[in-house]
């Protein structure tokens, strides 16, 4: 997942943030997925990781990638860099969800009117 994005003059556009799983390449194509409704494809340029350069990076390092043609505004905190087609992005989900009662370790007050949750998923 993308940590954080910088703007470096004269490189290009910079993505950080730890491979979760597979490797990431120089040269080799990426996808932009999430946050909106369409993804979008670019290049990897470079791979570095604590001032090093390196040819590819494989999970669980924290590295910056430099993303051609990306402008700073085309990429977010949250969006995920993947092998094209690897991933399918999703926006609605059901669940039926059991919600602890305080006797059980859970909530103690009741929800509100209007409650939205938040679900957090890997």
């Amino acid at each position: 997942p993308v940590e954080d994005v910088f703007s470096i003059t004269g490189r290009g556009t910079v993505a950080t943030g730890r491979v979760e799983r597979g490797q990431i390449k120089v040269g080799e194509e990426v996808e932009i997925i999430g946050m909106q409704e369409e993804s979008s494809k670019t290049t990897v340029t470079g791979v570095e990781m604590f001032r090093k350069l390196l040819d590819y990076a494989e999970a669980g390092d924290n590295i910056g990638a430099l993303l051609r043609g990306v402008a700073r505004e085309d990429i977010q905190r949250g969006q995920v860099l993947a092998a094209p087609g690897s991933i399918t992005p999703h926006t609605k989900f059901k669940a039926e969800v059991y919600v602890l009662s305080k006797d059980e370790g859970g909530r103690h007050t009741p929800f509100f009117s209007n409650y939205r949750p938040q679900f957090y998923f890997r």
